[in-house]
This record gives structure tokens, C-alpha cells and sequence, in this order.
């Protein structure tokens, strides 16, 4: 499977052209708002729109000197527009424009984590039906616990990344506002039908009231929806380094023909990728605390967010694409061996069959430390010895007296313990 998106188109969202692009089309939407009230003279946005254009060189030569990257613009665009650039960034301020476009820019970005996920969602389903009935130990504290499958592991992720789906759209949903309300947010000098057309065309919402800023919880949400996104990502990444390791080797990440595992180890495989992904994870989640730090600001403005967020935004979101697409490709091609799983779920002699007979026990009427203590006296012989675990349980004959062989037997029936995978199965994927 081929992501829809990948590094390099994430990139351009925050390169200079893209966002004078979006700069220019705000300041082109107010003027066409402002025409269509009758306040600029009819045909002015077309004639605007027909010459306006940017150089990024240009912009910058100029904010060398005014040292305000908005009026830089302006300026600029005004040496292509002519007279007629009167008629642009009115009752603007540099906010409307600044934080509109990073309303669309968070936007796209957010939109293409969300194909992304959709296309993690469809491999983690396929693995999950694949390995179904894939019987392997379940651990607890890294210790052998009960039988699973490893369809039922990979379901457990698919369930996970599925709740980030609709965090993410929430997200998205809370960052697609935009503004055009001039100084301090009052619309002093503005109409406030001009923010309804430019919000509209751009295919946002006009923030239903604003300072000289959009309040950064909005901001805030989106990137602890990213940071909690990265979070299940390093889960799935260390699961699978675990299920790598040498004495366990139940899984393993694909090793193409010619890779090397280590300058000087010839027989090294790694899990390079997921360790990788663990430690883009922690970059994505740096960014969650600054944007929260972002949303106290003094008054109705100051621009001490400005800084974070020029970084964090791209950041975020880049990394956030190139993991989830690293991350598909990963699971994809993940090399996973049912005969190391057999062999690791029946290394210890079926003490993992513990709990059944302790629940039995119960059921003959043993209170449930009796029944308790009854499987464990056997269980620690089994483990500190070696001894077969069934075999001692149907020696003991306090444990016999109350259970029969055939009973016994039917405990330490793995398919009796996996028998509600199917339920689980329709439970998660809703078929």
C-alpha cells in the first residue's frame, strides 16, 4: 500500500509560497467582500486579483527594513497592483490575515494526518483478520499471563488509532475558524459580513468572537490531539521492538535484500524503524505543552505565542505525517512467526491456565484465598522447578477432590479461552 501523502507534500504547506498565496487570497476575498457592499468600486477585485502577485525575495528584502513581515507583504503586492492597492487590508489587521492563514494551513495539514490514519486504520484491519486466530502468550509486566491471538493485539491498536480518528477530526473542526475583526476583535472598521465571505471561501468558520487573536485553546487542542496520536504510535513501536527481541521473536520488521543491521555485527536485525518512530513521538508530543503555555496571552494581544507556533506548526505536522506513513509501511510488511508464538505460549508448562482452575475451585465452594493458595502451591513448584504444571494440578488431590479429570482437561483447552474472539472481533470492527 502506497500512502496518500507523504513528507514532501506536508512540506510545501509550510513553505513561504504557500503561505503568501493564502495571504494574498485573504487580502483579494476582503476586497471582493467590500465590492460586493458597494464600498469599493465594481471591478476593482478583478482588476486586483488579475495583477497581484508576490516574490518571496522581495518580501524579505523588504521586511529587512520595516521589520513587519505583513506590511513587507503589502508592500510588495502593491508594487504589482498599483493605486489601486489602496483598496487591500481594509479595516484589517495583521492578525485577520496571519491567523486565518494559519487556520488553513493547520487545515490542510490536519487533513492529510487524517487520510493518513484512514490508510493505517485499512492495514491494521487486514493484519488484525489476518492473525485472528493466531494464538500467543498475553504478558503482564513482561511476565506470561493468558492466552491471546495476535489479531486480538492488532485490534487493540486499530480500536486505539480509530479513537484518534475522531479526535482528530474534532480538532480539526476546533482549529477551522478564521477571523476578520481588526484591531482588538471589534470590527470597528469592518463589516462583519467581509469576515463571513472570506471565511466561507476559504472553508472556514468566522470565529464566533475573537480578540486580536484567535484563542490558542483552539491551537491547544489540535496539537495535544497530534501529541496523543504520537503517544499510541510509540505504543504499537515498542510493542512490536518487544516482540522483536531475540528470546522472544514472535515479530519482526521486514529486512530487505542488502539492508545491514550493524557495522559490526554481520548478523544484526534491528527494529530500527520502531525505534525510530519512538523517538519522533517524543518531538510530536514536545509541542503539546508550549501550545497549552500559548493560550495566556496579555490582554487582547501580544504576539508571545508567534514564535512557538512558527516552529511547532510545521514541526508537528511533518513529523506527524512522516510517522504515520512510516508507521503503515511498518505494519504492512511486519514479519510475524505463529510457530515462535506457539512456542513461547507453551514454554512454561500451561501455568497460564491458572486462573481457570482457581475459578473452578471457587465454584466447588472454596472461598477464593483457599483457591487461591491451592493453585498457587502448585504453580510456584511448576515454576521454580520445571515441573509440568497439569500434570501436578491432577496429582493434587485437594484439587481433584473437587475437580474431575474431564473438568481439568477443559481448562487447559486454549481454544476454550479464546472463545469469545469472534465477539471481540465484530465488537471492533463492526462486521
Amino acid at each position: 500500500m502506497i500512502p496518500r501523502y507523504s513528507r514532501p507534500e506536508m512540506t510545501r504547506i509550510w513553505a513561504p509560497e504557500n503561505k503568501f498565496q493564502i495571504w494574498l487570497e485573504i487580502e483579494l476575498l476582503a476586497c471582493e467582500a467590500w465590492e460586493s457592499l458597494g464600498q469599493v468600486p465594481a471591478g476593482t477585485s478583478e482588476n486586483i486579483r488579475k495583477k497581484a502577485k508576490f516574490d518571496v525575495a522581495r518580501i524579505d528584502e523588504i521586511e529587512a527594513v520595516v521589520k513587519h513581515d505583513v506590511i513587507a507583504f503589502l508592500t510588495n503586492v502593491a508594487e504589482s497592483v498599483g493605486p489601486e492597492s489602496r483598496f487591500l487590508h481594509l479595516g484589517l489587521t495583521s492578525s485577520d490575515v496571519l491567523y486565518t492563514c494559519l487556520a488553513v494551513e493547520l487545515k490542510q495539514a490536519g487533513e492529510m494526518i487524517a487520510q493518513n490514519i484512514d490508510d493505517l486504520l485499512v492495514v491494521l484491519e487486514r493484519r488484525a483478520l489476518e492473525h485472528k486466530l493466531t494464538p500467543m502468550i498475553g504478558r503482564s509486566h513482561g511476565i506470561h499471563a493468558e492466552p491471546i491471538t495476535f489479531g486480538l493485539k492488532v485490534a487493540s491498536w486499530y480500536a486505539e488509532i480509530l479513537r484518534h480518528k475522531v479526535r482528530l477530526q474534532a480538532a480539526l473542526e476546533d482549529i477551522s475558524h478564521g477571523m476578520v475583526s481588526g484591531a482588538v476583535g471589534t470590527m470597528a472598521h469592518l463589516d462583519p459580513k467581509v469576515e463571513e465571505y472570506v471565511c466561507q471561501k476559504l472553508g472556514l468558520k468566522p470565529d464566533p468572537i475573537t480578540t486580536q487573536v484567535i484563542a490558542r485553546d483552539r491551537h491547544a487542542a489540535f496539537f495535544s490531539a497530534l501529541g496523543l496520536l504520537a503517544s499510541s504510535v510509540e505504543r504499537i513501536a515498542t510493542e512490536i521492538r518487544h516482540l522483536q527481541r531475540t528470546e522472544v521473536r514472535e515479530a519482526e520488521e521486514f529486512f530487505s535484500k542488502g539492508q545491514k543491521g550493524s557495522s559490526a555485527m554481520p548478523h544484526k536485525r534491528n527494529p530500527v524503524l520502531s525505534e525510530n518512530l519512538c523517538g519522533l513521538a517524543r518531538l510530536v508530543r514536545s509541542t503539546v505543552i508550549p501550545a497549552m503555555e500559548n493560550v495566556a496571552l496579555w490582554h487582547e494581544r501580544d504576539i508571545s505565542h508567534s514564535s512557538v507556533e512558527r516552529i511547532a506548526a510545521p514541526e508537528a505536522t511533518i513529523l506527524m505525517n512522516f510517522i504515520l506513513v512510516r508507521l503503515i509501511g511498518l505494519v504492512d510488511k511486519l514479519l510475524v512467526y505463529p510457530e515462535n508464538m506457539k512456542k513461547n505460549l507453551e514454554a512454561w508448562g500451561k501455568l497460564i491456565y491458572s486462573e481457570g482452575i482457581m475459578l473452578k475451585l471457587i465454584e466447588s465452594g472454596l472461598t477464593r484465598e483457599e483457591s487461591y493458595a491451592l493453585v498457587q502451591r502448585n504453580a510456584m513448584q511448576s515454576w521454580e522447578h520445571g515441573h509440568d504444571f497439569e500434570e501436578m494440578i491432577k496429582k493434587d488431590a485437594d484439587i481433584t477432590a473437587r475437580i474431575s479429570n474431564d473438568k481439568l482437561t477443559a481448562i487447559f483447552d486454549l481454544q476454550k479461552v479464546l472463545r469469545n474472539v469472534d465477539y471481540l472481533f465484530k465488537r471492533t470492527f463492526k462486521k
